[in-house]
C-alpha cells in the first residue's frame, strides 16, 4: 500500500498546528527529529512500517491530548502560585518595567553566606519565583535547603552547573538567580519526574499543569505560556522527555541540562528545598510580558554529507556513515587520519539541517569498533552535514539584536548555553567579550551538558528572551 503515510502526517499537522504557519513549521521540525521527515513523502510513496508506528503514536498522543482536564490529577510534587480560577485571573501583562526581573549572583564562600548574599540582594523585590544555577562545589541536599528557606514564600528551583552567566559576566564556582515578580510572572507551577525512566512522568506532570491552569496542554495558547526543562546531564534522556513534550503540546519547552563543572560523576536538580538526581524538572510559566526564543549555534554548513546508514539511537552511536564505519567516513570528510579525527570534535561537528537551520550532534568519542558516540542521539537515515565553527561573539550578538527587534526590548534573558562554547570561548580567551553581551538586560545561564528547544541539540545557546 502506498500514501498512508503521508496522510497520516498531514492529519497530524493539520490537528496540530490548525493553520498557523510557525505552529505548522515546528511541528514538521519535531517529525524530522523523530525521524520522520515530511518532506521526504508523497501519496505514492511506500509505507514503511517502522514510519508508520512513529506516526500511529503521534496521533495516539493527539487522542491524549483531548481529554477533559477537568479529571487531570494534581501531583502532591509540584508547586504553584496564582489564581486557579482562570475566570477572574488577572490578564496577561504585556509590558512591565525592567526592575520586574531581577538576575543577582554571589561568590561567597559558603552556602550560608550566599543564601544570605541572595536574599538580601532580593530583598526589596516581592521575589514569587526564583531560578537559580549553581556550581557543583555546593553541596547539593544542603543548598536546595538554604536556598528555599532564603526565601520561603518564593517558588525556588535550579539545578548544578559547568560554569554561570549572569548580566555582563561569565563565572566560575558561583550562584546566579533571577527573580520573578507577580507583574513578570502572572502564574507558576513546577513539576519534578523524579525518576527519569518513568516512562508516564511527562503525562503525570502535564495532567497537573491542566488541573491547575484550567485547560489542557493542548488548549494552551503557545503566546501564552513558556516551558522549562531541567534535566540530570548524565542521564542520556533528554531526547526521550523533549519528544514526549513536543507530542503533548504545543507550548515550547526551552532548557538544558545540569552540569557538574566537568567531573561527569553527578548533576543535580533543585525543588521543594530538596535535590534530585536521575530526575528532570518541568516547570511552566504564565508569564506577564510577551517573550520569544533564541537558538544560535555559530557554525557553518561545509557542504559534505554524512548519511547515517547504521546507528544505535537509544545509546547515542553511530556505526556507519555512509556505509563505512562511522569513525573513518568522518576522518576523510574532515581531511585527516582516524587518530587525529577526535582533535577536530569542538570545531567540527555534524548537523542536520531543517529549512536551512542546523541542529548540531556533536561528537563524543571513537569507540574501538572505528563507531562513534555523541552526546546527542542520532538516528538510522538522517543525512547530516559536516560543520566548521564561525565567530560566536558576533553571532550571539546578532541573536539578541534580532531577539530585540522583535519584541521592541528586552527586560530578562535566561541562557542555557552549552559547556563546549564555554570550552571555545575560554580557548580563544573570549568569556570576557561573551558576557559583555549580556549586559544591557537582566540575564543569567549556565554551562550545559546539552541543551533543549524543540528537540535535544549540542554546541547551541538556546534562550528565553523577555520583553
Amino acid at each position: 500500500m502506498a500514501g498512508k503515510i503521508r496522510q497520516m502526517i498531514d492529519s497530524v499537522i493539520a490537528q496540530r498546528a490548525m493553520g498557523n504557519p510557525m505552529l505548522e513549521k515546528i511541528i514538521k521540525t519535531k517529525m524530522i527529529l523523530k525521524g520522520v521527515n515530511p518532506n521526504k513523502f508523497t501519496l505514492q510513496s511506500d509505507d514503511d512500517p517502522g514510519v508508520l508506528e512513529k506516526l500511529e503514536r503521534m496521533l495516539t498522543e493527539l487522542s491524549y491530548l483531548s481529554q477533559d482536564p477537568a479529571n487531570a490529577a494534581s501531583s502532591e510534587l509540584g508547586e504553584s502560585f496564582g489564581a486557579r480560577d482562570q475566570t477572574t485571573a488577572a490578564p496577561t501583562v504585556k509590558k512591565i518595567d525592567r526592575s520586574d526581573i531581577i538576575a543577582v549572583c554571589s561568590t561567597k564562600d559558603t552556602i550560608d553566606e550566599i543564601a544570605n548574599d541572595i536574599s538580601g540582594q532580593l530583598a526589596l523585590f516581592d521575589t514569587k519565583l526564583l531560578l537559580f544555577f549553581s556550581s557543583s562545589r555546593f553541596a547539593p541536599d544542603e543548598i536546595s535547603r538554604k536556598m528555599q528557606d532564603a526565601l520561603p514564600s518564593s517558588m525556588v528551583f535550579g539545578c548544578s552547573t559547568s560554569g554561570e552567566i549572569v548580566t555582563g559576566k561569565m563565572l566560575d564556582d558561583s550562584i546566579v538567580a533571577m527573580g520573578f515578580n507577580d507583574q513578570s510572572l502572572i502564574d507558576a507551577k513546577i513539576e519534578i519526574i523524579e525518576d527519569i525512566k518513568d516512562q508516564s512522568g511527562v503525562k503525570k506532570a502535564f495532567d497537573s499543569f491542566a488541573g491547575h491552569f484550567g485547560e489542557s496542554v493542548a488548549e494552551m495558547n503557545p503566546k501564552d505560556f513558556v516551558g522549562i526543562i531541567l534535566v540530570d546531564g548524565l542521564s542520556g534522556a533528554e531526547e526521550r522527555i523533549i519528544e514526549t513534550i513536543g507530542d503533548l503540546t504545543n507550548v515550547v519547552f526551552i532548557g538544558g541540562s545540569a552540569g557538574d563543572d566537568l567531573k561527569f560523576t553527578s548533576t543535580h536538580l533543585y525543588a521543594n528545598g530538596k535535590s534530585y538526581s536521575n530526575a528532570a524538572i518541568l516547570a511552566l510559566l504564565k508569564p506577564g510580558t510577551d517573550f520569544t526564543f533564541v537558538k544560535t549555534q555559530s557554525f557553518c554548513d561545509l557542504g559534505k554529507s554524512l548519511h547515517v546508514t547504521k546507528a544505535d539511537k537509544e545509546n547515542r552511536v553511530v556505526l556507519e556513515f555512509n556505509g563505512k564505519p562511522a569513525a573513518v567516513a568522518y576522518a576523510e570528510a574532515v581531511g585527516t587520519s582516524v587518530e587525529e579525527a577526535p582533535n577536530r570534535f569542538m570545531h567540527n561537528p555534524v548537523g542536520l539541517f531543517i529549512e536551512d537551520e542546523p541542529y548540531v550532534r556533536s561528537p563524543q568519542q571513537i569507540m574501538d569498533n572505528g563507531s562513534m558516540a555523541f552526546y546527542c542521539g542520532v538516528g538510522e537515515g538522517m543525512e547530516l552535514s559536516l560543520l566548521e565553527s564561525t565567530d560566536i561573539i558576533d553571532d550571539t550578538r546578532n541573536a539578541i539584536t534580532r531577539a530585540k527587534e522583535e519584541l521592541g526590548s528586552i527586560s530578562g534573558i535566561i541562557n542555557f548555553n552549552c559547556i563546549l562554547r564555554k570550552l571555545e570561548l575560554k580557548q580563544k580567551n573570549l568569556t570576557k567579550e561573551y558576557g559583555d553581551i549580556f549586559s544591557a538586560a537582566s540575564t543569567i545561564g549556565f554551562s550545559t551538558y546539552g541543551e533543549q528547544y524543540i528537540g535535544h541539540i549540542n554546541q547551541t545557546a538556546t534562550m528565553l528572551v523577555f520583553k
